[in-house]
C-alpha cells in the first residue's frame, strides 16, 4: 500500500453535490403503487403490477426497476434482485445500457455483499457518480477489504468526484480497521474544507476513527467541536475510550451524556458494561443494567449478552445466571459466557451441566464451548474430563481446528502429561504461533529448557518467526532451570534482533533474578527498564519489593516506596500493600512495616496475612493473635498461611500454650485440615519446651511423612537413645544435605559421642560433602551504584580484599591496645 498517499490527499471541493441520475418525473400511474409496495417490502405485489403492465402493454420505463432493486435493497431480497437483473438484460441494451440501471444494479449487489458481481459491473460503468463509489467502497469496508477501500477513496478524488457524507464514514471505518491515523487525518482535512463537518454522522465516524488509532485526543477534540452531538456521537467516543483501556473515563461520559439529556441505547449500555467489566466496577455495572431497565430496552441477545458478560467477569454468577434465564431468543455466544463464568469460578460441575442442557436446546458446541470445557480440565487438571473433551473433538471433525489444539496442549501440559501434550502438537497439520508458543510455555513451566530451545529453533527452521512472547517464554524456561547467565544472554540476543522487550519481559527477568537468588540484579534491572523508557507494572514493583526484602535492603526499598507514592499506586493493588508491610518487616523496621499496614486501602486476606508473619518475625506474639482474632471480627476466613504465621509468632515467643489453642481451632472452629508446616511448627515448639515425648508422639501420629526440618527440631533436647533413631530418618529424608550430618555430629558431640561424631565426619568426606559456609552482606551508602557487598567465611574473592584485611589487622591492634 505504499501508493497511497497518506500526508497529502488531492482535494478540488464541487461547486454543486452531484445528484443522484434520474429521468424525468415519471407519469406512469404504477410508478407510485410500485414504489409503494417496495418501501413497504412488498416486492412480490410490486412484481405482480409489472407482470400486469406487460400484459397491457404499458412502457415499463428504468426508474420502475430502479424502485424494485431498491426494494430488494432493503428486504435484502438477492434471489429476487437476480431476477430483475435478468429482466432486464431480456429486454435489452436499452434497459442493460442505462447509467441509472447500471448504478442502481452495482449498488444492489454491494449491499447484498456480493463483492466480485459488484465489482466487475463497476468496472463496465461508462459513468461513475458519488453513489456507485459510495457502494463499493461499503462493501469492501464490510467484507474487511478496507486497503481496497482506501484505494477506492483516492481513486474518487483523482476522478473529482467528491466523497459525500455516506462515503466519509466508511472511509473513517477503514482507517481505524488499519490503525492508519495518518491517512485519518488527511480524510479530516477533505472533511473540513469540503463542509461535511456539520454532519453529525461524519464528525462520529472521525471521533470513532482517532479512538481505534489510539489517538484519544484527537477523538475528544472532534467530539467537543459537534454542535449538536447524538447518540451515535456519543457512542463512538465512550467505545474509544473502552478500547483503550480509560474505562472510567467511558463511565464519566455516561454520566454526562446522562446529564444532557440524551438517550442511552444498547450500544451506550454494552460499551459501559464492558467498561465495568475491564475495572472490575461492580456498582458501575450494576447502575448501567439499572439504566437499561429504567429505559426499557429489551433484553435481546446484544444487550442481554453484555449483561451476563459483565456479571461473569466481576463473580456474580448469581445475577448472570438470572439474567440468562430472561433473556428472549438466546443463542450459542449467550450459553458459552454463561459456561465460561462457570469455568471462571471454578464450578466445573455446573459448567459441565450447562453444557448437557445446551445439548437438550438441540444447540451444537462451538470451538468456544469445546476450548471453555478444556481450559476448565487444565484449570482443575482433571485429565479424564480433557480426554473426553478431545475425543468429542475427534468424532465432530474438530481436530483441525488450531484454537482447540492449543487449548488440547494446555491441557496436557497442566495436567503434568508433557509427553501427550507434544504428541497432539506434532499431530496438528497446520501449526500457527500461538500453538508453538503453547507447547514452549509448558516446557517453561518445568525448567524443560533444553526443550524449549530444541523448538524455539526449530519453528525457526519452519519460517515460523519467534515473537516477544516466545522470547520471554525461552527467558522463563532458563530461569526455572537455573541458568541465570543463559536468560541474561538470550534476553540479549532478543533486543539484537529486534525485538523490543515488553513489561512481561523484564518482570520475567526481575522475577527470574529474584527466584534464582540475585536479587540484586533484580533492582539493576529494574533500574535499566526505567532507563528504557518502561514504566513498571504492579508485578514488577511487587517483585522489586521482594528483591529489597531478600536483600534485607531498607536503602531499596525505600526507594522502590518513593516511586509508588510519586507515581499514585499505593491503593492500585493489594499485592503492592503486601509487599511493603513484608518489606519493611524483612528489612528490620517493623515500625514501617504497622504505618503501611495502617493506611492500607484494603481489607483483604494476604495483607493481614503479612502483618501477622511481620509480627511473628519479631516475636511479637500478643499482636500477631490479636491481629488474627480481628479477622473473624470482620468476617475474613483465614487460611493455612494465616495459621502458620500465627503459630510461628507462637514459636518465637515459646507461647505453647496459645499455639496449642490456635492449632485446635484450625480443625474444631475452621474446619481446615493442617498441613505438614503446621505439624512442624508444633513439633519444633513442644520439643524447644522440653516436652519431647509429646513432639515425638504428635510426629508419629500426624498423616505426613516428616521432613528433615521437622526431624533437626527434636535434636537439640532428645536423650541419647533417640538421637540414633532420629539420625536414621533424617539421614532417610535428606542424604546429601550436609546440614543434616553437621546436626547429627552436634548431637553426639553433645552427649559426647566422639566415635560418632569421627564416623558422621568420615561419611560426609566419603559423599564429598562439605558445610555450607555462613554469608554476610553490607550495602555502602554513597558508592557510585551502591551495590550490595557479599562476604562468606574465608573467602579472599572480593576485589578489595586486600584493603579490608588491612583495615581489619589496623582494628585488631586498636582493640588490643586498648585492653592494656
Amino acid at each position: 500500500m505504499a501508493s497511497l498517499p497518506f500526508n497529502a490527499i488531492p482535494i478540488k471541493l464541487p461547486h454543486s453535490v452531484p445528484t443522484k441520475p434520474h429521468d424525468d418525473q415519471p407519469r406512469n400511474p404504477y410508478f407510485h403503487s410500485i414504489s409503494s409496495l417496495c418501501k413497504n417490502g412488498e416486492i412480490k405485489e410490486a412484481l405482480s403490477l409489472v407482470t400486469e403492465m406487460d400484459f397491457r402493454n404499458v412502457r415499463i420505463g428504468p426508474e420502475i426497476y430502479g424502485e424494485i432493486l431498491q426494494g430488494c435493497v432493503h428486504e435484502r431480497d438477492f434471489h429476487t434482485g437476480q431476477q430483475i437483473h435478468a429482466r432486464i438484460l431480456k429486454n435489452g441494451d436499452f434497459y442493460a445500457r442505462n447509467g441509472y440501471i447500471e448504478t442502481k444494479l452495482v449498488i444492489f449487489y454491494a449491499k447484498c455483499d456480493a463483492l466480485e458481481i459488484a465489482e466487475v459491473l463497476f468496472s463496465k460503468l461508462r459513468v461513475r457518480n458519488v453513489f456507485s463509489w459510495a457502494a463499493i467502497i461499503g462493501v469492501k469496508c464490510r467484507v474487511g477489504l478496507v486497503e481496497g477501500a482506501l484505494m477506492g477513496f483516492v481513486e474518487m478524488l483523482k476522478d473529482e468526484i467528491f466523497p459525500d457524507n455516506f462515503v466519509v464514514p466508511n472511509v473513517c471505518k477503514a482507517c481505524g480497521a488499519l490503525q492508519w491515523s495518518g491517512f485519518g487525518r488527511g480524510v479530516h482535512g477533505y472533511v473540513a474544507k469540503s463542509g461535511l463537518y456539520d454532519c453529525v454522522f461524519v464528525a462520529s465516524s472521525l471521533a470513532d476513527m482517532y479512538g481505534k488509532c489510539g489517538v484519544l485526543d484527537d477523538a475528544r477534540k472532534v467530539f467537543d467541536e459537534i454542535p449538536e452531538r447524538n447518540v451515535v456521537a456519543w457512542n463512538a467516543l465512550m467505545v474509544g475510550y473502552v478500547q483503550n483501556g480509560m474505562n472510567e473515563e467511558a463511565i464519566r461520559l455516561m454520566c454526562n451524556m446522562r446529564k444532557e439529556g440524551v438517550e442511552p441505547t444498547r450500544v451506550t449500555v454494552s460499551t459501559c458494561l464492558s467498561a465495568s467489566a475491564n475495572m472490575g466496577g461492580v456498582e458501575e455495572g450494576k447502575q448501567s443494567h439499572a439504566i437499561a431497565v429504567v429505559n426499557g430496552l429489551e433484553l435481546d441477545n446484544i444487550l442481554g449478552t453484555s449483561i451476563l458478560n459483565f456479571y461473569c467477569k466481576v463473580g456474580l454468577i448469581e445475577y448472570a445466571e438470572m439474567v440468562f434465564d430472561r433473556m428472549i431468543g438466546k443463542d450459542v455466544v449467550t450459553w458459552n459466557l454463561l459456561i465460561s463464568g462457570y469455568v471462571q469460578q471454578g464450578l466445573v460441575e455446573d459448567a459441565i451441566r450447562m453444557c448437557k442442557l445446551m445439548r437438550l436446546e438441540k444447540l451444537k458446541f462451538d470451538c468456544v464451548t469445546l476450548s471453555t470445557l478444556m481450559s476448565a480440565a487444565a484449570c482443575t487438571q482433571n485429565s479424564k474430563l480433557g480426554k473426553e473433551v478431545q475425543c468429542y473433538c475427534i468424532r465432530h471433525s474438530f481436530e483441525s481446528d488450531i484454537v482447540l489444539a492449543s487449548t488440547v496442549v494446555d491441557m496436557y501440559a497442566k495436567c503434568g502429561s508433557i509427553f501427550d501434550a507434544k504428541k497432539v502438537f506434532d499431530s496438528t497439520v497446520q501449526k500457527d504461533l500461538i500453538l508453538w508458543n503453547t507447547l514452549l510455555a509448558a516446557y517453561a513451566e518445568t525448567g524443560l529448557s533444553g526443550e524449549a530451545l530444541r523448538l524455539f529453533y526449530e519453528m525457526q527452521l519452519e519460517s515460523v518467526p519467534p515473537n516477544v512472547i516466545t522470547w520471554n517464554l525461552i527467558i522463563l524456561s532458563l530461569f526455572r532451570n537455573g541458568q541465570v547467565d543463559e536468560a541474561k544472554e538470550m534476553f540479549l540476543q532478543m533486543q539484537s534482533s529486534g525485538i523490543v522487550p515488553t513489561i512481561v519481559s523484564w518482570t520475567t527477568m526481575m522475577n527470574g533474578f529474584v527466584q534464582n537468588g540475585c536479587s540484586e540484579e533484580a533492582i539493576h534491572f529494574l533500574r535499566k527498564m526505567q532507563e528504557s523508557g518502561m514504566r513498571p507494572n504492579v508485578f514488577s514493583i511487587t517483585v522489586a519489593l521482594s528483591a529489597c526484602a531478600n536483600l534485607a535492603s531498607l536503602h531499596f526499598g525505600r526507594s522502590v516506596h518513593g516511586y509508588i507514592i510519586r507515581n499514585q499506586q499505593p491503593s492500585s493493588s493489594v499485592s503492592i500493600e503486601t509487599s511493603l508491610v513484608d518489606m519493611y518487616a524483612k528489612c528490620g523496621d517493623i515500625s514501617k512495616a504497622e504505618k503501611a499496614f495502617r493506611r492500607k486501602s484494603y481489607s483483604e486476606l494476604p495483607l493481614y496475612n503479612a502483618m501477622i508473619s511481620a509480627y511473628a518475625l519479631y516475636g511479637n506474639v500478643k499482636e500477631a493473635i490479636d491481629l488474627y482474632r480481628s479477622l473473624e471480627d470482620m468476617g475474613i476466613k483465614p487460611d493455612n498461611i494465616t495459621f502458620t504465621n500465627v503459630l510461628s509468632a507462637c514459636n518465637h515467643a515459646g507461647d505453647i500454650n496459645q499455639a496449642i489453642e490456635i492449632f485446635s481451632d484450625m480443625v474444631s472452629k475452621h474446619g481446615m485440615r493442617p498441613c505438614l508446616e503446621h505439624y512442624g511448627l508444633m513439633v519444633d515448639l513442644l520439643a524447644s519446651a522440653g516436652e519431647t515425648e509429646k513432639a515425638l508422639r504428635l510426629m508419629e501420629e500426624m498423616p505426613y511423612k516428616p521432613d528433615a526440618r521437622m526431624i533437626q527440631s527434636l535434636f537439640a533436647t532428645c536423650k541419647t537413645e533417640l538421637v540414633e533413631y532420629l539420625s536414621r530418618q533424617l539421614l532417610e529424608s535428606e542424604p546429601d544435605n550436609s546440614g543434616n550430618y553437621v546436626t547429627i555430629s552436634n548431637a553426639y558431640a553433645v552427649e559426647g559421642s566422639w566415635d560418632e561424631v569421627v564416623k558422621m565426619r568420615e561419611m560426609m568426606k566419603a559423599k564429598g560433602l562439605k558445610k555450607k559456609p555462613g554469608c554476610s552482606w553490607i550495602q555502602i551508602k554513597g558508592e557510585e551504584e551502591e551495590e550490595v557487598d557479599v562476604f562468606v567465611a574465608n573467602d579472599k574473592t572480593h576485589l578489595r580484599n586486600n584493603e579490608i584485611r588491612r583495615m581489619l589487622a589496623l582494628l585488631l591492634y586498636y582493640m588490643c591496645s586498648d585492653s592494656k
